[in-house]
Parts: C-alpha cells; sequence; structure tokens
C-alpha cells in the first residue's frame, strides 16, 4: 500500500457513501409523495398508477443499492484483494503468447463480472419487473439472452483488446495515439453494423405497417429533412411492456425504430411528436456532439493510461504485484469509474439541455400538446417516478423531471 492507495480507497468509499446518501434522499422524496399525484399530473395520472410507480421505484432503488455494494466488493477484490494477480498467475501458465495471456486476463475479468452480476439481474428481471407487470421474458429466453451477449462480448472485445495490446508492446511511447485510432474507428465500425446484425440477434424488426401513420411520419421527415433506412417497429413486447423508440446507426444505415408496446399505447399524433423529439437531437447534432465527446475522453484516458502505466506506485497502489501492459489497462478499466462520480452532474446536465432543444424542435415541427400527452401516458405506464429527489436526479437522470420537462413543453403552448 502507498499514497495513492488511500486515494483510491478515498474515491472508493466517498463515492459510495455519496451515492447511498443520494438513494436515501431518493427514496425520501418518493415515499413522501407517494399519496398524493402532484397538481401538473392530477387530471391524467390516477393516484393508483401514481402508488405504482413509487413502489417500483423503491424496489429499484433498494436494487441499486445492492448492485453498489457488489460493485465496490468486486473492485476491491479484483485490485486490494489480489484477484488480477491470481488471474494473471493462472494465464501464466496457459502455453500461449504474452499477448493472448493479457488478452485472456482482460476477458477473464470482464467475463467474471458479466457472470456475477447474473443472480442480480434475474432479481431484477424475475422479480421486480415481474411483481409490477413489465417482465414478459422467460428463463429460457433470459438465459439465451446472456449467452449470446456474453458470446457477442468476447466475439467484439477480443480483436480490439488484442490490437490494443499490440500496440502497447510495438508501437512505443506514442502507442496511445495508434490505439485511439483503432479504438474510434472501431466504435464507428459498431455503430454501422449494430442495427443491421447485431439488434435483429435479439429482436425482430418489422417495417412500419400501419399505412396511414407512416404516412404522417413520412410528411414529418420530410418537413425535417431527414433521409433513413426506414421505420421498423421492434417485438420489444416479447421481453417487457415498457415503451420506447430511438435511432440507430449512422450515414445510410441510420433506422427509426419504435417499440410495438409504444405504438399500442400511443395515438398517431402523440407518435408524431416523439419522432420529432428523436429528430431534434439529429437536427441539433447531439448524436455527433456526444461521439466527439467520447472521442476525446477516450483520447485523453489513452494519454493518462500512457503516463500512468509508467509509474510504479500506479501498480503497487491497486495492489499489483507484476507490472505488464495488460495489468495496466486492467487496472486502468476498474480503477477510473470510482474517481468519475463526483463529475456526472456536468454530464447529466449537457444531456437535459440537448432533451430541452430536442423537445423545443418537436413542438416547432409537430405539436408541443400531443408531445406531452404522449409523455405523460410513456410516464404513467412505465412506472417512471413523478416526484424524484432533485438532487439525486441530477446525478443521474439525463432526462428533465417529469414536471420540469412538461412545464418547458407547456410554456411553447403560449
Amino acid at each position: 500500500m502507498n499514497n495513492f492507495t488511500w486515494i483510491f480507497l478515498l474515491a472508493v468509499f466517498g463515492g459510495l457513501l455519496l451515492e447511498l446518501w443520494l438513494l436515501g434522499r431518493q427514496a425520501r422524496s418518493v415515499r413522501d409523495h407517494r399519496n398524493q399525484v402532484p397538481a401538473t399530473f392530477a387530471e391524467k395520472i390516477p393516484l393508483q398508477q401514481h402508488q405504482k410507480a413509487a413502489s417500483y421505484t423503491l424496489a429499484n432503488i433498494s436494487l441499486e443499492g445492492a448492485n453498489l455494494l457488489f460493485g465496490v466488493i468486486l473492485l476491491l477484490a479484483f485490485t486490494l484483494g489480489g484477484g488480477l494477480n491470481w488471474l494473471y498467475g493462472l494465464w501464466q501458465a496457459v502455453p500461449v503468447s504474452e499477448l493472448w495471456r493479457g488478452v485472456g486476463l482482460l476477458l477473464s475479468v470482464l467475463g467474471l463480472s458479466t457472470l456475477l452480476e447474473l443472480p442480480l439481474n434475474a432479481w431484477r428481471t424475475f422479480v421486480i419487473e415481474e411483481k409490477y407487470g413489465f417482465n414478459r421474458t422467460t428463463l429460457r429466453r433470459f438465459l439465451i439472452d446472456q449467452l449470446l451477449q456474453l458470446m457477442l462480448m468476447l466475439a467484439i472485445t477480443t480483436p480490439l483488446l488484442a490490437s490494443i495490446l499490440w500496440l502497447m508492446a510495438q508501437t512505443g511511447n506514442g502507442w496511445w495515439l495508434w490505439a485511439w485510432v483503432v479504438l474510434t474507428g472501431f466504435t464507428l465500425l459498431l455503430s454501422w453494423i449494430y442495427p443491421l446484425i447485431i439488434a435483429p440477434m435479439f429482436n425482430k424488426f418489422s417495417p412500419l405497417q400501419d399505412p396511414a401513420l407512416k404516412k404522417r411520419l413520412e410528411k414529418l421527415l420530410q418537413r425535417c429533412g431527414f433521409h433513413s433506412k426506414g421505420m421498423f417497429v421492434m417485438d420489444g413486447s416479447r421481453r417487457s411492456s415498457h415503451g420506447n423508440a430511438y435511432f440507430s446507426g449512422f450515414g445510410k444505415s441510420k433506422r427509426i425504430v419504435f417499440f410495438d408496446t409504444l405504438l399500442d399505447g400511443l395515438e398517431a399524433d402523440e407518435i408524431e411528436a416523439v419522432l420529432a423529439h428523436e429528430l431534434g437531437h439529429f437536427k441539433h447534432r447531439h448524436v455527433l456532439k456526444r461521439m466527439l465527446y467520447m472521442a476525446t475522453v477516450s483520447l485523453l484516458g489513452l494519454a493518462l493510461l500512457n503516463w500512468l502505466m509508467q509509474q510504479e506506485w500506479f501498480f503497487q497502489g491497486l495492489g499489483a504485484t507484476t507490472q505488464s501492459h495488460a495489468m495496466a489497462l486492467a487496472l486502468f478499466l476498474l480503477a477510473t469509474p470510482a474517481f468519475t462520480t463526483f463529475v456526472t452532474p456536468f454530464f447529466t446536465a449537457w444531456s437535459r439541455k440537448h432533451e430541452f432543444e430536442a423537445d423545443s424542435y418537436a413542438a416547432q415541427q409537430s405539436s408541443a400538446a400531443a408531445l406531452i400527452s404522449g409523455l405523460v401516458k410513456l410516464y404513467r405506464d412505465n412506472a417512471d417516478t413523478l416526484t424524484p429527489d432533485p438532487l439525486y436526479s441530477a446525478f443521474h437522470h439525463g432526462h428533465p423531471p417529469a414536471a420540469v420537462r412538461i412545464a418547458h413543453l407547456s410554456s411553447k403552448l403560449e
């Protein structure tokens, strides 16, 4: 242990205490308001639905607390507890090159983390989601999904990790620049192939069939000057009754995707308004801005890793007895999140700014009243709490709280 160990522990337990305190605030806010629907929603959401949302939120808060504690235990087990050293020793006995031992170490960390988190994911699906009427998946489908996700993780991350470790070993002190180029290119490639190859592995995507709705939405696309590969309906109801809509891909692979549950729950004008909101994100180049932001963060992160892996205290402070490229990368990926908890409100505020801009665009191109009506139905049907704690929300909610968002849209009606 050295000074960096204490800094790391301070960040880990400081972040844990902060998150638990925020969860406590959120729980109190939801409990204190569970018996009265906020005035803004009193005519549209029954008290029974509001109370269901409160109970659902409180159940998820309890699970999130367990997730936080488990995450800290797992992090400390891998680092100061010697888990990485143990895995490294196991891979040293495997008769492969040092490059593939490093890849094996990193994949072992990812795989073990995924497997150890499986019980909590199952609890969320088969206890919480089931209790509140959202789960529609079966144990068989759940296990198949988990296995497929694990296989995809191996297929996707193996070549990426091998490329980065090879660059670290072969290109000298400037490896991080080359690694950034590879990582950025890989991210763009993944964004392109996701809607074409990966998403269809989990869900069925069918062209939007409703002729009247399709014609209405095509007129909206024309007004907004937006071109896509098509509008598709995803069978989200196979797994959950939650509703949503999203864009995926970029360039000629852009797709508009509606959950079938969303189409079943909203009227045509409300669906148009929801789509107009999503178009607002593209109109304001929010997706491009976020991609540039992530590219900048990854560049700075790789530069920081390049410096840290040359510092003996970095390895010793996190409990590593071996200094290697793979060990440095594993420690960096594990430890970095502990230091980012305190800056999340800045990114959340930026995300909310984008949501307000997209809502304003939707109000111009469609109908603010229809978007309000659609959002209220989504809040109701998805059991979203209408009374979040403001401070908790500032850390965790990239979308503005329901009351704030509705007030912003209502101002567009005047």
